[in-house]
């Protein structure tokens, strides 16, 4: 889809990626979800099923959390509701690698927040400005804007509950 993704991810191409379209930002979501190797983060409203719900990214972050038990995937989402409902598997991943993966609501008082991203390693980016529409800025070596970004997420994070409809019952 996108020409030339490769000499973007290998940092051959210092500028921004302007994607439009979701298979755009899927097809970087999914090669910045393989390039990290300690951590990935995602603010996303509601899962986004689009982007986050197929075998090849579900693959790339069970690989991430099992490689080390020094790795993490972090998941903020302002929705639960429906990824629940309709069957999000990233939820039953982060229900049987729960030392790897943790899936938070945004507290109420960043509901304000339109934007969404992914930081992977503190280094690559996809941004968008308004998670209702799939344009978005990524970059595969973007350390300055991957701490801006994560900083928000910390903020956002450190005051976020995992929601009860995101828990396993063991009976």
């Amino acid at each position: 889809m996108i020409q030339d993704l490769e000499s973007f991810r290998l940092g051959q191409t210092a500028e921004d990626l302007v994607l439009s379209g979701s298979g755009e930002c899927r097809e970087v979501s999914l090669a910045l979800a393989r390039q990290a190797a300690r951590s990935l983060e995602i603010f996303s409203h509601d899962l986004d099923a689009t982007l986050y719900d197929n075998e090849q990214f579900l693959d790339a972050i069970k690989t991430l959390a099992t490689d080390s038990r020094h790795s993490q995937v972090r998941i903020l989402t302002q929705d639960t509701e429906k990824p629940v409902k309709h069957g999000h598997r990233i939820i039953e991943l982060t229900r049987r690698l729960t030392s790897s993966i943790e899936i938070r609501q945004v507290h109420k008082d960043f509901s304000d927040i339109m934007e969404a991203f992914l930081v992977a390693d503190v280094d690559g980016i996809l941004h968008r400005k308004n998670a209702a529409r799939y344009e978005a800025m990524a970059n595969f070596h973007a350390p300055n804007q991957a701490r801006m970004l994560l900083q928000l997420f910390d903020e956002v994070w450190q005051k976020s509950i995992v929601p009860t409809e995101l828990r396993r019952l063991h009976l």
